[in-house]
């Protein structure tokens, strides 16, 4: 199976027809085996679907994509799972796994066409990602929380690649880009990563190895009650098909996607938690500093 993924600099494009690559993997027996990066090579919209059924592309992964492309990748005959966020990589995995589900989030040259989730269904940035670092959310811990001072350091506003290993204090592992053979890139101080993560790496130098210990307001925040919000049925097409504890996309009011767990469920209703599953959290993060520029 060959899947492929709308990719910015690890993570998931969010405009279909915009995109300038696409990261392709190959998957057999649920498990990613290889992956390469393809040029969209300024193919646009519906050219895409024909561009991906040449390489023979399965399933594509994307965040917003128009009706007219999603039609043509019908008829191309590849499968579509849109409004999906996030790491590329974590994507795949959770797709093969069975708990990405697409929402088939439209998206024009405007993001005009938009999924009303209801007056809950525009989450609070800050709390809308998801996934572990590094394999969650903008390649690696993005998403900070709320308005703080700006960073500042040597390596803010150039573009860092970095291996970590990412622990829980009981010394639990829940991300590791050593794993996954691929440095972590991003323009630190950019809002890509979470503040602590960004922080330490501010002021590394190449080659340098650094230990952090991230309170959750470094990282994840604390969990945000409002967060937690309940949807009618009714009001949520496909909603009649979710269970609880399944990880979902829902779309804002301005078109974004993000994700939400679903947390309990009965006749007319779906309650979701748009918190990240590490809220709360305090975080530990071993950092190689592998290149600037």
């Amino acid at each position: 199976m060959k899947i492929a993924v709308t990719y910015d600099k690890g993570n998931i494009f969010q405009h279909f027809g915009r995109t300038e690559a696409f990261k392709v993997y190959q998957a057999e027996d649920g498990k990613v085996v290889s992956s390469e990066i393809l040029s969209s090579n300024g193919t646009g919209h519906s050219a895409l679907a024909g561009l991906l059924a040449d390489q023979s592309v399965d399933v594509l992964i994307c965040g917003g994509i128009g009706e007219g492309a999603q039609a043509a990748l019908k008829e191309a005959g590849v499968e579509l799972c849109a409004g999906a966020e996030g790491d590329t990589d974590q994507a795949v995995e959770a797709y093969l796994r069975g708990e990405l589900v697409s929402t088939g989030a439209n998206c024009d040259h405007h993001h005009g066409e938009e999924h009303d989730c209801g007056e809950h269904g525009e989450a609070e940035e800050g709390h809308s990602c998801g996934g572990g670092c590094g394999s969650g959310c903008g390649g690696g811990c993005a998403g900070g929380c709320g308005s703080q001072p700006a960073i500042t350091g040597r390596n803010v506003g150039k573009t860092c690649r970095t291996h970590y290993r990412g622990t829980f204090d009981d010394g639990t592992q829940f991300d590791s880009s050593y794993d996954r053979g691929e440095p972590l890139e991003f323009i630190c101080g950019a809002g890509q990563m979470i503040r602590g993560f960004d922080q330490a790496v501010a002021d590394m130098e190449v080659g340098q190895v650094v230990d952090v210990h991230l309170m959750p307001e470094e990282a994840y925040g604390m969990p945000d009650p409002s967060a937690v919000f309940t949807v009618e049925i009714a009001q949520l097409p496909g909603s009649e098909e979710l269970e609880a504890g399944q990880q979902v996309y829902l779309t804002n009011p301005y078109g974004q996607p993000f994700p939400v767990k679903v947390v309990a469920k009965d006749e007319t209703t779906v309650t979701f938690d748009a918190n990240h599953e590490m809220a709360g959290r305090e975080l530990n993060f071993r950092i190689e500093l592998v290149e600037v520029r």
